[in-house]
C-alpha cells in the first residue's frame, strides 16, 4: 500500500513557517527519551517500495531531477523487502541551497516495515547499509536535551553551503500513527519553500565532493 510521509511539525523555536505548516506547542513527549538529530537536507522527499517510487505526491509526474533516484531504486528495489518502504531525500537538483560536497544523492531519513512501523535509528542504519545507501548525517544523538537540540543548528551544511536545519527523531521504533509524537524539525529563518516553484526551473545538479 503506498503511503503519503507525514506531515512534520515545527518545533516551537523554528524559525520559518508557513499559515499551513503546523506547530508543536508542548516538546514533553521527548523528555527522557534516547533522540537522534539529523540535518534537514533541502531537497525532494522521495518514498521507495519493492515495486514503486515517488515523491511527496503520490502520483508524481516525470522529471528530470527524479532520474538519477529512479536509476537508483531500479537497482536496489528487489531488496527492498515486500511492503516496506525506504524515505529520503533526493538532493540531486538544486532547490534553495547549493551543496557542493555530498556524497550522494539519495540520503535515507526512515524506514517503514510492512506493519507501518517506523524502524528504531539503529534497525535504519543497519538496512540502509544493506542496501548500499546512505543516511542523513547525525548531529547528535542522545537523551533529549533541549539546549542541546537546539545547538545542532549551525549554518554551516555538513555538505558544504548553508544548513536548512533539523530533524529531531526518537531512536526507538514507532508506529505511523505517533509520528507526530516521534519527530519534528526545526528551519531557518526565511527559508524559501521550493517544493513546487523549483519544478518550473532549468535543473541545475548540486556537487559530489571529489573522492580520491
Amino acid at each position: 500500500m503506498l503511503k503519503k510521509y507525514p506531515r512534520t511539525f515545527h518545533l516551537p523555536w523554528s524559525r520559518s513557517r508557513t499559515d499551513d505548516d503546523k506547530i508543536l506547542r508542548t516538546v514533553s513527549h521527548f523528555e527522557g527519551k534516547e533522540v537522534v538529530v539529523t540535518e534537514k537536507l533541502d531537497g525532494e522527499n522521495t518514498t521507495l517500495y519493492r515495486n514503486y517510487i515517488h515523491a511527496r505526491s503520490l502520483d508524481s509526474k516525470d522529471h528530470a531531477s527524479r532520474h538519477w533516484v529512479k536509476m537508483l531504486h531500479g537497482t536496489i528495489s528487489f531488496h527492498i523487502p515486500e511492503g516496506w518502504r525506504v524515505c529520503g531525500e533526493n538532493v540531486y537538483a538544486l532547490h534553495s541551497i547549493y551543496y557542493g560536497h555530498l556524497t550522494s544523492y539519495f540520503y535515507v531519513f526512515s524506514i517503514w516495515n510492512e506493519n507501518n512501523e517506523c524502524l528504531s535509528w539503529d534497525e535504519t542504519v543497519e538496512w540502509a547499509e544493506l542496501l548500499g545507501l546512505e543516511t542523513a548525517p547525525v548531529l547528535y544523538r542522545g537523551i533529549w536535551k533541549e539546549e542541546t537540540v537546539k545547538s545542532c543548528y549551525t549554518k554551516q551544511s555538513v555538505f558544504g553551503g548553508e544548513q536548512e536545519g533539523y530533524v529531531v527523531r526518537v531512536a526507538e521504533r514507532f508506529p505511523y500513527e505517533d509520528f507526530k509524537h516521534s519527530a519534528a524539525k526545526f528551519v531557518r529563518k526565511n527559508h524559501v519553500q521550493t517544493d513546487q516553484h523549483w519544478l518550473s526551473k532549468p535543473v541545475v545538479p548540486n556537487g559530489i565532493a571529489q573522492t580520491y
